[in-house]
Order: structure tokens, then C-alpha cells, then sequence
């Protein structure tokens, strides 16, 4: 559907500029968001290692809420709202109806779960405040999605960033003026009310509330099922080490656990949603049918890559985590300090296990890949009930590094056998350039300071990868 059917567009008319400016808008509107998100946890977490371990929680079961209400919908709806012949406001009901019965089952679990794990009264009402208020987004993604497909990111990024505004601008505003945690909460539920009322008024709203059939309900969550099962499998057993601590560790140690978990995982984040998903895996999907080799040569190209920045990155947070945790946080994360030394170790399993993910969907084994998560999830929570009664902190961080080796085990080493993408003479060069960078690092300490002892030992690790990588065993150039 084009919203402005006076605008013709000729084969003459550049359209680079125009993709740019929706892409510009949309990173503007989110990294406006993420500052001010990190500012509000940052300035949370120093008020109160408690609060800020309840928030987390909270965010948690949030997060579980969404992922459940979405179950993988927007996917399809992109498709039936680019059909020339659709009815545009058939399928944005039929979407909201199904995320709003998602969302209402998910929300009665969360309401039985915080009564089953016996958190106080006030707790309770927080987290369900929350978590309501992230459930919620699942609805105004929806007009989000419409309003990418019609080309008018810029509406949204704007929407974004005036709700972004009005919640943390509240949240900010009721933590100075002294405001009862259950009052600062509704910063979450007022931001999200900002979105679905900004998407839907720019989406428009007549004719979009009827019933539709069942038939086209049980058909779409047919074609999403086993996505949303990848998606809801994924963020409970990453986030069963929040909920677990909480009732045998309190909120602090929610709060130490997620401290550091931050910035490992969000290390992570990087590496599946900006390098794999956005541009590794459109490539693995044009080239699977037509060209396989071309695919292993991609996908060992990128697990060169990403074994050296998870040694990278694993060396700096270890290295640096009695520096990085206090400056972030404050100095009440003595915890967190040292859960971080070994939680590193997870960067390398989500980047091997990421790239493993994004080839298996390209070669169509998603039922593969949903066994495999099932099993993670299953291992991960009978771990988490064995373990974290008796050790909170260390029986979470053992649960998270077990669960995600066991996965980067079994998704890469399968990829391994049948794609041949990492042979042992790229595993002896990291071998040899980790000992090597560790080394010098450990040895410069005797006469440097620890800064630049790290430093010798980042800029070693660049110059023995790009000599090994670039000059002494390169890939044959790549078709991209």
C-alpha cells in the first residue's frame, strides 16, 4: 500500500537516499532510546543494589511476556501486508487479536508464577507493572510493522522516540522527586502506551477491530510455530538465572548476577543481531541453493572472525572487570566482579553457536535447531533447580556457561561435520595467537601497567590475526 499516491517513483529517481534516511531515523529513534534506558538502570543501580536486581527481574519476566505475545507473528505479517489483493485492515485485526489472547494467557502465567515463587506482596506489583507494560509493545509492534511495510520509518522512529521520552523522562522525574518504586514502575506502561497510541493513530484505526476467521488464525500460527518456539525457548532459559536467584539469592543477588550478565550477553547481542542476522545470513540464504561452497567459505570467513573478537573481547572484560563493573555501576558490585571473569567464557560459546543457528535455518533444519534448544531448556532449568539452591551466584553463572557450551557443542560441531568450516589449521592459529596475546599480557605485568600490559596484548592479538587471516593463510576472494 503506498501512503502517498501522488509520489511516482521512476526508474530515473534515486532511491539509496531515501533508504538511508528511513535506516537513519529508526537508529536514531533506537539509540536515543538505548541512552536514556542505560542512563535510567545506571543511575537505578547505584540508588540500590536491591531495587535495581528487582527491576531486573521484572524485566525479565517482561521480556518472556513479549516474546510470547509476538510468537514470531511479525514475520508473516510483513508478507500478507505487501499482497496487492489483502485486506490491509482484515490482517492488522486478525495480528492483534492473536497477540492480544497471547498476551492475556502469558499474563496469567506471570501472575500463578509470582504467586508460586512466594515473592512479597510489593514485589509482585512491580514486577507485574513491568511486565505488563513490555507485554504490551507486542500490540504496537504490530502498527510499527505496518508502517514499515507502507515505507514510513520515519513516523516511527518518531513515535519511538516521543514515548521513549515521556517514560524514562517519568521514570527520571519520580526517582528524584523520592516516588514510591511502585509509582516509578508506570514508567514502563506509559511508554508503551505512548507507542500503541502514536502507531495507531498514524496507522489508522477504522475498520480494523472485527473478528476474524479461525481458520486464517490457525494457519498463521502454523507458519510462525516453530520460530516462536526458537524465540520463547531462547529468552526462558537465558532468563531462568534471574528468576532462580531471586528466590534463594534476594534481589541483591539478582542484582549482582544481572550486573554483569548486561554486559557480557549484550557483547553478544552485538555479534547475532548486527553481523550474523543483518548481514551474514541474508548471504548463507542467497547462496544454500546455488552455490554451497560459497556458503562454507562464508561461514568460515565468519567463524575467524568471531573467534577473534570473543578472545578479544574475553580479554578485555576479565581482564578490565574490577575497572569496568565499579565505573558502571558503583561500588557495591563486588560480586559481579568476579562472576564476570568466568561468564566471559559465553561470548565464544553465542558467537559459535549464533553462526551455527543462522547456517542451520539456511540449510532448512529448523526442527534441528528447535530439538536443540528444548534440550538446552530442559538441561538449564533441572541445573538451576540442583544447583542454585545451594550456591545463588555460582550455581547461575555454572547454569548460563554449561547450557550455552553444551549448545555451541552440538549446533557447531554439526555444522563442522557437514560444512568442513573450520579445519584444524584455523584452530591451531587461535590456539596459538590466544596463548600468545594471554602471554604477553600476564608477562608485561611485571614491568608495565596493567593498561598497558592490555593494550600490548589487544594490539599483539590484531597483528598475529591479521598476519595469519589476511597474509599468511587468506581465503579465496569471496562472491558477495
Amino acid at each position: 500500500m503506498n501512503p502517498h499516491p501522488d509520489e511516482s517513483i521512476s526508474p530515473e529517481t534515486p532511491r539509496s537516499h531515501r533508504i538511508f534516511t528511513k535506516l537513519a531515523s529508526l537508529l536514531s529513534a533506537r539509540w536515543f532510546m538505548e541512552i536514556l534506558q542505560a542512563l535510567f538502570f545506571i543511575y537505578l543501580a547505584r540508588l540500590s543494589t536491591s531495587t535495581y536486581g528487582e527491576f531486573m527481574l521484572a524485566i525479565s519476566l517482561g521480556s518472556i511476556l513479549r516474546l510470547i505475545a509476538e510468537f514470531g507473528l511479525n514475520l508473516p505479517l510483513v508478507g500478507l501486508l505487501t499482497q496487492k489483493d489483502g485486506d490491509r485492515s482484515a490482517v492488522l485485526s486478525q495480528m492483534l487479536i492473536l497477540k492480544t489472547g497471547l498476551l492475556s494467557l502469558a499474563y496469567l502465567g506471570a501472575v500463578g508464577f509470582v504467586h508460586w515463587q512466594g515473592y512479597s506482596p510489593s514485589l509482585r506489583n512491580f514486577a507485574l507493572i513491568i511486565s505488563l507494560g513490555m507485554g504490551l509493545e507486542a500490540l504496537s509492534t504490530t502498527f510499527f510493522t505496518a508502517l514499515q511495510v507502507e515505507g514510513r520509518q520515519p513516523l516511527e522512529g518518531k513515535v519511538r522516540a516521543i514515548a521513549a521520552l515521556v517514560g524514562y523522562g517519568y521514570g527520571f522525574g519520580a526517582l528524584f522527586l523520592g516516588a514510591p518504586f511502585l509509582a516509578v514502575a508506570l514508567f514502563k506502561p506509559l511508554e508503551t502506551l505512548v507507542n500503541l497510541a502514536g502507531g495507531a493513530a498514524e496507522v489508522g484505526v477504522k475498520g480494523l477491530w472485527r473478528w476474524p476467521s479461525l481458520a486464517g488464525l490457525g494457519e498463521t500460527l502454523r507458519r510462525v510455530f516453530l520460530f516462536a518456539v526458537l524465540e520463547v525457548t531462547s529468552i526462558l532459559f537465558n532468563k531462568a538465572n534471574v528468576f532462580f536467584p531471586q528466590s534463594f539469592g534476594g534481589s541483591e543477588g539478582v542484582a549482582q548476577y544481572s550486573a554483569t550478565y548486561q554486559i557480557v550477553d549484550g557483547c553478544s547481542a552485538i555479534a547475532a543481531n548486527l553481523i550474523l542476522q543483518s548481514i551474514m545470513f541474508p548471504l548463507f540464504v542467497k547462496f544454500w541453493e546455488v552455490d554451497r561452497k560459497e556458503v562454507t567459505r562464508l561461514a568460515r570467513a565468519s567463524a575467524r572472525w568471531l573467534f577473534g573478537a570473543a578472545i578479544l573481547l574475553m580479554l578485555i572484560l576479565a581482564a578490565e572487570a574490577d575497572r569496568i563493573i565499579p565505573l558502571v555501576y558503583g561500588p557495591h558490585y563486588s560480586d559481579a566482579v568476579w562472576l564476570q571473569h568466568y561468564l566471559v567464557i559465553t561470548i565464544l560459546f553465542s558467537f559459535l553457536h549464533n553462526l551455527a543457528g543462522f547456517l542451520l535455518i539456511s540449510m532448512r533444519l529448523e526442527r534441528f535447531l528447535v530439538m536443540v534448544y528444548l534440550g538446552a531448556l530442559v538441561f538449564n532449568l533441572l541445573f538451576c533447580w540442583q544447583v542454585i539452591p545451594q550456591a545463588p551466584l555460582w550455581g547461575a553463572a555454572l547454569a548460563i556457561i554449561f547450557t550455552k557450551g553444551g549448545m555451541a557443542l552440538v549446533t557447531f560441531g554439526f555444522i563442522q561435520r557437514r560444512l568442513r568450516v573450520f579445519p584444524w589449521d584455523d584452530v591451531l592459529v587461535l590456539v596459538l595467537v590466544g596463548l600468545a596475546s594471554v602471554s604477553l599480557y600476564w608477562g608485561s605485568m611485571f614491568f608495565l601497567r596493567r593498561g598497558w600490559a592490555l593494550l600490548a596484548a589487544v594490539l599483539a592479538l590484531f597483528g598475529l590475526l591479521w598476519y595469519f587471516w589476511k597474509i599468511r593463510f587468506p581465503l579465496k576472494k569471496l562472491k558477495l
